[in-house]
C-alpha cells in the first residue's frame, strides 16, 4: 500500500516517539488547521485520549478576538492546567506532520513555561 506525504510524515514521526515511550510518559499530540489548534494527551499503552484542549472549545471561542499565536498559547495554557490536575508532568511531544516551528514551537514553549517536561 502506498501512503501520501503527509501520512509518511505522521507515522515516521510518530512511531520514533513511540519507540522510546516508557511507561512513565504519555504522548502529546497535536494538530492544528489555518484558523485553529488542537492537543491531547495520549495513553498509547491503553490507547486512550486523557485530556483535551482546543481553540474551538466555548470558554476560548467567547474571548475577545486574538490572533493565532495568541490563541496557542491560551491552548497551551489550558492543557497545562487540565494535565497538573491529573498530575501529568512528563510527556513526550509528538509534532506530527508540523515543523518546529512558529504556532506549534510557541504551544511547546508556553507548555514548558507551565510545568510540563519533555
Amino acid at each position: 500500500m502506498k501512503l501520501d506525504t503527509t501520512k509518511r510524515k505522521r507515522y515516521r514521526v510518530s512511531n520514533k516517539v513511540k519507540k522510546v515511550a516508557s511507561r512513565d510518559r504519555f504522548r502529546l499530540s497535536i494538530s492544528r488547521s489555518s484558523k485553529n489548534i488542537f492537543a491531547q494527551i495520549i495513553d498509547d499503552n491503553n490507547n486512550t485520549t486523557l485530556i483535551s484542549a482546543s481553540s474551538i472549545e466555548k470558554d476560548i471561542k467567547s474571548a475577545s478576538k486574538v490572533n493565532k499565536t495568541e490563541l496557542s498559547k491560551i491552548v497551551a495554557e489550558k492543557l497545562a492546567k487540565k494535565a497538573q490536575e491529573k498530575k501529568i508532568t512528563k510527556i513526550f511531544f509528538d509534532r506530527g506532520i508540523y515543523k518546529y516551528h512558529g504556532r506549534i514551537k510557541i504551544f511547546a514553549e508556553t507548555l514548558r513555561k507551565n510545568g510540563m517536561d519533555f
